[in-house]
Formats: structure tokens, C-alpha cells, sequence
């Protein structure tokens, strides 16, 4: 959409746009102010609650996702931190109040975003994104152990992260 397009003239990163409430707020209103959906989604990244875990991450253009530092062993896996949404990702919650507010009476249903363990996994095991998984692929085959403690940190972390969006007014 151009006024999108637009919009991203000004704020030029993806994660200013997807991780400032007023930002994430407009973008997500936009094509329902054009089409009148019965569904808005929030602006959002899957990766959006790692950095919150102790997994710094940044988004670059036309790459796409880059995972600082790939986590393939346990004392890494060790190192990753509970998730506390309300302290790290605030921008969210009040981002879905106020679409809820905005589209809220039954005219749309507001919809969270979240991605799920194995896929958030494999950015963070690759470092980014990869054609090949090679990586994912080595640790699931000869230490399965760290991916399994990995995905399952994961596993916790996503749980908490839907019933905060929940919580703050995301109807699926």
C-alpha cells in the first residue's frame, strides 16, 4: 500500500516500525481502513520476544533477519533467559488495547503474532535465515539434547507470549 510505502520513507527499519506502539498501531489499521476486514493483525515480527530471552537480534535490509550470535551449544542454550513480555515487549500490549479499542464492538477481530518454537529454532540456530538449514540440522542430528532444552525454552517462552497478547486484547 502506498501509504505504507510512505510511511517506511520516514521510518526507515523495520523493527522502528513493528516495536513502537504508535507505529505498529497505524501499520496494522492501514488495510483496514482501505478493505474493512474482519480480521487486523497485529504489526509484528515472529522474532519480536527474543531479544527479551537474551538473544539480540536485528533486522537488515534485504537480508532479513540476523541473529547475532547462533546458539548451537548448551551453555548457550543455558544463557537464555525466561520471558517477561510485560518488561520487555510493553510496545505490544499496548499496541493490541488499542487496535482492540479501534476495531473493537464486533467490527473486526483483532488477530496477535507469534511464532512457533521449531521456527524461531532455526533463525536462531542459523543466525538468520538459511535455504539449507545446515546448522539446525547438524545440532538436531548429533546433539539433540541442546535443541530439545532450546525448543523447549521456546516451547514456554511462545506459551507466555499468547496468553500476554491475550491478556491485552488479541482475540486469536
Amino acid at each position: 500500500m502506498k501509504v505504507y510505502q510512505d510511511m517506511c520513507k520516514v521510518h526507515k527499519t523495520f523493527r522502528e516500525r513493528s516495536e513502537n506502539a504508535d507505529l505498529a498501531v497505524e501499520v496494522s489499521l492501514q488495510p483496514w481502513r482501505a478493505f474493512q476486514p474482519d480480521g487486523v493483525i497485529l504489526f509484528s515480527d515472529i522474532l519480536t520476544p527474543i531479544t527479551g530471552m537474551n538473544i539480540p537480534f536485528d533486522i537488515v535490509a534485504s537480508k532479513g533477519p540476523v541473529i547475532f550470535d547462533p546458539i548451537r551449544t548448551q551453555k548457550q542454550v543455558d544463557a537464555v533467559t525466561e520471558l517477561n513480555p510485560e518488561d520487555c515487549v510493553p510496545y505490544v500490549g499496548e499496541a493490541l488495547r488499542r487496535l482492540r479499542e479501534e476495531v473493537g464492538g464486533g467490527q473486526s477481530t483483532v488477530l496477535g503474532f507469534v511464532g512457533a518454537p521449531f521456527t524461531l529454532a532455526t533463525y536462531i540456530v542459523e543466525g538468520g535465515m538459511s535455504k539449507n538449514y545446515t546448522h539446525i540440522k547438524q545440532l538436531m542430528f548429533s546433539n539433540p539434547d541442546v535443541l530439545h532444552g532450546l525448543l523447549q525454552k521456546l516451547a514456554d517462552a511462545v506459551v507466555t507470549y499468547i496468553k500476554y497478547q491475550a491478556d491485552n486484547g488479541a482475540q486469536v
